[in-house]
C-alpha cells in the first residue's frame, strides 16, 4: 500500500527509491531501477561498471536551440538505524510514515540525501507538459563515502555546462562553494596476551550524531573522543587490559555511541569512575543529546585475547591525543568553517587499531595539513595513514548566470532573496567543474532536517515549493 502516492509524482518516484535498498556500496539494484525507467520512456541512457547512470531527455518545442541544463544527485544514501530498528538495511526497503508535513523512515534515516534529487529528476524526465532545454540527469554513486562515483564518471557524452546539484537541506539557500575533503585512515599496530579475568563492557550512547561537515560546529559530541578520554581517566586509577574497541559506523557523520571492552581483575573502581564520568558528559552535551547513556556491565570471568599493557597504554595515549572537531575559520565568510576533521570510525581488529577520519578544508594547503598531523601521531605510535577518496573544493565563481538566473526566480517566487553561502561539507560538484571547463554550479534543494541520523525528515510542502522552482528555472533556460 502507498504512503506518499497520494502527494504527487515526485513523492511517488520517492517511494519507489526508497522501497529499493540503496546504502553506499549497495547501489546496482538502484541504478538498473533508473536504467528501467530510461528504457520505459524511449529515452538515452549510459550506465557504466561502477553503477553511474547518465539520462538523456531531448529539449521540449521551442528550446532545441537552448543550452543543455544536467540534473544531478546521488543514487546512495546513509543507512543508519536505532538501536531497537528491527531492520536489515542492505536488504529491505525503507518504512515511510507521514507526520504532518513531514516524511520520516520508521527507526532509520530517510535517504532525502540524496533520494529526492533522484525523485525530481526522475519526474522531470518522465514529464511531458514541461517546458525545458535538453536534460542531462547524472545519478552518481557512493558520494557520502568519499564521492567515489563522480571521480570515476565519464561526462565526455554531456553538452551541458549548467548544473543543478540537487544536494542542499535547506530550501531558500544556492551553496556557490564548499570544501574538498577526504578520508584518512590510521592503523597502529598492537600485541595481543591471553589471559583470565572479568570483562566489563562499557557503552557510551545515545548522542545525537548528525553530520561531520555542516553540523561539525553545532556541539555535538563525538562518542569516540568521549571514550577515549573516559578510558585514559580510569588508566590512572585502575590497571586494565583493552578487550575490543567499536564506535561509529560511517566517517562522514559524528558517531552517537561506542564501546569498549576491558579486562580487570576487580570493579568497585571501574563503576565508580563511569558513574563519574556519567555526570561530567552529561553536564557537556548538548541539549540534542537527551537520550545519553552511559554505562557498564560485567561480562563474565573468562579467558581472552586482550592487548598487552603496552599496547593497551599506547592504544589510550593514541585515541586521546587524535585532533577532532573545528580547527579553523574562514576569515572571509562570517561563520563558516574552514577546516575540520572527524573520528567517524574507531575499530580494533586482531593486530591493529584502526581510526577513519572525515578531513574537509576549504583551502587545500590546510587540508593536508591536517593529514601530516594524522601522520605524525600515528607514525610515532609505529603506524601508518592512507588518505583514500580525496576530492577538491569547489570555488566560488564570481560571475555566474546560473546564480543570477535562480535568484531572479527565487524573488519572484517567494518575494525574497535567496541566501547565497559557501558550506563545510563535500559536494560533488568540485569533481565536475573539474571535469567540465567552463562549468556554472549552484547547489540547492528542500528542507530536510536531522540527515544522517535516524531522526531525518523532509518537508513536503518544502518538496512541493522546491519542485515548482525547478520547473521555473528550466522555463527560462533559453
Amino acid at each position: 500500500m502507498s504512503v506518499l502516492g497520494n502527494l504527487g509524482d515526485v513523492f511517488a518516484y520517492f517511494e519507489e527509491i526508497a522501497a529499493i535498498p540503496h546504502g553506499s556500496g549497495n547501489t546496482k539494484a538502484i541504478s538498473d531501477y533508473c536504467v528501467k525507467f530510461a528504457k520505459r520512456y524511449g529515452l538515452e541512457y549510459y550506465q557504466d561498471e561502477y553503477n553511474n547512470v547518465i539520462i538523456i531527455k531531448p529539449a521540449s518545442s521551442g528550446y532545441e536551440n537552448s543550452p543543455a541544463v544536467i540534473i544531478q544527485g546521488h543514487l546512495d544514501m546513509v543507512c543508519e538505524k536505532a538501536a531497537d530498528a528491527d531492520i536489515d538495511m542492505n536488504k529491505e526497503g525503507l518504512r515511510l510514515a507521514v507526520d504532518g508535513d513531514f516524511i520520516y523512515a520508521k527507526g532509520t534515516t530517510l535517504g532525502g540525501d540524496d533520494g529526492i534529487a533522484i525523485a525530481y529528476a526522475l519526474t522531470l524526465l518522465a514529464a511531458k507538459d514541461l517546458q525545458h532545454p535538453r536534460i542531462e540527469a547524472v545519478f552518481t554513486v557512493d558520494e557520502e563515502t568519499g564521492m567515489t562515483g563522480a571521480s570515476v564518471i565519464d561526462l565526455s557524452t554531456l553538452k551541458g555546462r549548467r548544473l543543478l546539484n540537487i544536494d542542499s537541506e535547506v530550501e531558500g539557500i544556492l551553496t556557490v562553494s564548499c570544501a574538498g575533503g577526504a578520508t584518512a585512515i590510521c592503523t597502529v599496530p598492537v600485541n595481543r596476551i591471553t589471559e583470565t579475568k572479568n570483562i566489563y563492557k562499557i557503552t557510551l550512547t545515545g548522542l545525537s550524531g548528525g553530520h561531520s561537515g555542516i553540523e561539525i560546529n553545532k556541539g555535538h559530541k563525538n562518542a569516540n573522543v568521549l571514550m577515549a578520554r573516559f578510558l585514559y581517566a580510569l588508566s590512572k586509577k585502575l590497571d586494565f587490559n583493552i578487550v575490543n574497541l567499536s564506535g561509529g559506523q560511517k566517517d562522514n557523520v559524528i558517531p552517537s555511541s561506542c564501546t569498549a571492552e576491558i579486562s580487570a581483575d576487580s570493579d568497585g573502581i571501574l563503576f565508580d569512575t563511569v558513574e563519574k564520568y556519567r555526570a561530567v558528559f552529561e553536564k557537556e552535551v548538548c541539549t540534542e543529546d537527551a537520550g545519553f547513556s552511559f554505562f557498564a556491565e560485567n561480562i563474565g570471568h573468562i579467558q581472552a585475547n586482550v592487548l598487552d599493557k603496552y599496547s593497551t597504554d599506547k592504544t589510550i595515549a593514541f585515541l586521546n591525543n587524535l585532533p577532532n572537531g573545528v580547527t579553523a575559520m574562514s576569515q572571509y565568510i562570517e561563520g563558516l568553517v574552514q577546516t575540520s576533521l572527524n573520528i567517524g570510525v574507531l575499530g580494533l581488529e586482531e593486530n591493529n587499531v584502526t581510526v577513519r577520519f572525515s578531513v574537509r578544508s576549504s583551502v587545500g594547503t590546510e587540508k593536508y595539513a591536517m593529514i601530516e598531523k594524522l601522520e605524525s601521531l600515528t607514525d610515532f605510535m609505529g603506524g601508518a595513514v592512507s588518505v583514500v577518496g580525496e576530492y577538491p573544493a569547489w570555488e566560488y565563481k564570481k560571475n555566474s548566470e546560473l546564480r543570477n538566473l535562480m535568484t531572479e526566480v527565487y524573488v519572484e517566487q517567494y518575494g525574497q532573496k535567496p541566501k547565497i553561502e559557501a558550506i563545510h561539507a563535500g559536494l560533488e560538484c568540485g569533481i565536475f567543474c573539474g571535469k567540465l571547463e567552463g562549468l556554472d554550479a549552484v547547489s540547492f534543494g528542500p528542507d530536510l532536517l536531522n540527515i544522517h541520523t535516524p531522526s531525518e525528515k523532509m518537508s513536503i510542502s518544502s518538496v512541493k515549493r522546491v519542485w515548482n522552482y525547478i520547473v521555473e528555472i528550466l522555463k527560462r533556460s533559453k
